[in-house]
């Protein structure tokens, strides 16, 4: 702004309406120039139509695509606590066509890591319960059997020795030396929540009418449930049954009740057996686990490291597009007309950078730079500097004063400093990076 003409300090700069024939091959060059330069204000001459009616309509959709895109890797990065990059390469060859089509390979590939994580998890956390239930329902069995062994040598003993009136009938006797007598019982082993294992158990008793036998026993931290991925306080439970009717109720109530059911065997040493095998897995799994969420995490920062230039790159092209479909088309569909509100002494900076994009693009015809008369009232403009450009932030807060009205800064300058005091408007001076003399205040 230095090289540009002094102003009145009291008045806004004059603004003038200009119009601007641009060949379709210089359209998106002219426009990024003259977003740069940010001394012209384009008016909608397509005011009537739709967005989805709009020439560059499909190509500001591929920009909302992107974008969203960025916005999921975004939220991963913020998931897996990594934070973008600021010191990303300014590359000036990167192409929105290139561009895009990386989005989209490094979208599916986070995309099939994240499935393939998500997948060997629930796996992770299925074995983690199938060990509990091994081992807590190993101890009910184990118990039981003990048991069992007791209270024969205890009968054996007593049948050994003389008959007494406590003595077993002989039917009693049969039922319990001969095997093929007693009566097989079900089982079925699982977790259920804490929080629902009183239900859980008064509902079970009430089905079956009180013909299930059930043992529950608590595991002392919380679990990762394989469904939603919490941690939730579990119990793990084994239900005696007999008969298929019985069987049948208590997986739907197991199913209602949200109890994750595990096979289990009643033999010591296949039980040793399948804990070993169950360890081995999860020793496995862990492995690739890790494996798998390194590699998302270099996928991560890569896409960090770049992660502010393809956002603001996005955001950049989606902007230009959306100001193409404010120009219009001629007659010979060669060339986008628009109209526009600048400054006057900006003139010769708008056809610098219209020649400049000319040059760019190797086009043979240049654009056309035309002033236009009219009674229309134009836009309001204040030329400011690194100084007064935080005084007009507080006065735009507020509302935009008319075009060739007072520019209020020395008014603004009193107002905020009287009320405050001294170091306290040097602080907000530090704090909006202006300083007395255009720089940052020393205080």
């Amino acid at each position: 702004m230095e090289c540009c003409p002094t102003m009145d300090l009291l008045r806004s700069e004059p603004m003038q309406l200009v119009q601007l024939i641009i060949p379709m091959e210089s359209a998106h060059r002219s426009i990024t120039n003259l977003g740069d330069l940010g001394l012209f204000q384009f008016k909608d001459l397509n005011a009537e139509k739709s967005p989805f009616q709009r020439t560059y309509a499909s190509q500001i959709k591929r920009c909302g695509e992107m974008a969203r895109k960025l916005r999921f890797f975004r939220e991963q990065m913020v998931k897996a606590g990594l934070s973008s990059s600021m010191w990303s390469i300014r590359s000036s060859d990167i192409d929105l066509d290139h561009l895009e089509v990386k989005l989209g390979e490094l979208e599916a590939e986070l995309l099939e890591i994240n499935a393939n994580n998500e997948k060997l998890q629930r796996t992770y956390n299925e074995l983690l319960e199938y060990k509990l239930v091994l081992r807590k329902a190993g101890e009910f069995f184990c118990s039981a059997q003990n048991s069992a062994a007791a209270q024969q040598r205890e009968f054996e003993v007593q049948h050994s020795g003389e008959r007494s009136i406590d003595s077993p009938l002989l039917l009693e006797q049969e039922m319990v030396t001969d095997p093929l007598k007693q009566v097989k019982l079900g089982f079925v082993s699982g977790l259920v929540p804490r929080e629902k294992s009183m239900a859980f158990e008064r509902i079970m008793f009430r089905a079956t009418r009180g013909n299930v036998f059930l043992k529950q026993a608590v595991v002392n931290d919380a679990v990762v449930d394989p469904v939603s991925g919490e941690k939730v306080e579990k119990n793990v439970f084994v239900i005696f049954f007999s008969g298929e009717r019985a069987k049948n109720k208590i997986l739907k109530i197991c199913d209602s009740f949200g109890a994750n059911r595990y096979p289990f065997t009643d033999d010591l040493g296949n039980q040793f057996q399948m804990i070993t095998e169950v360890s081995g897995k999860l020793s496995e799994l862990k492995t690739t686990i890790d494996a798998g969420l390194l590699h998302q995490s270099n996928l991560l920062l890569t896409i960090g490291y770049e992660y502010e230039q393809w956002k603001l790159l996005v955001k950049q092209q989606k902007s230009i597009y959306n100001t193409l479909n404010m120009l219009s088309f001629d007659v010979t569909k060669k060339c986008l007309v628009s109209e526009g509100w600048c400054p006057v002494f900006a003139s010769n900076q708008i056809q610098n950078a219209l020649q400049r994009a000319t040059c760019d693009s190797s086009s043979q015809v240049g654009a056309i730079f035309q002033v236009l008369q009219t009674k229309e009232s134009p836009p309001t403009y204040f030329r400011t500097n690194k100084f007064t450009s935080a005084f007009q932030e507080i006065v735009d807060a507020y509302g935009l004063v008319l075009h060739s009205c007072s520019f209020i800064f020395l008014a603004t300058w009193v107002s905020h400093v009287l009320p405050f005091k001294v170091e306290e408007m040097a602080l907000y001076l530090v704090r909006s990076g202006t300083g007395i003399d255009g720089g940052y205040p020393s205080l």
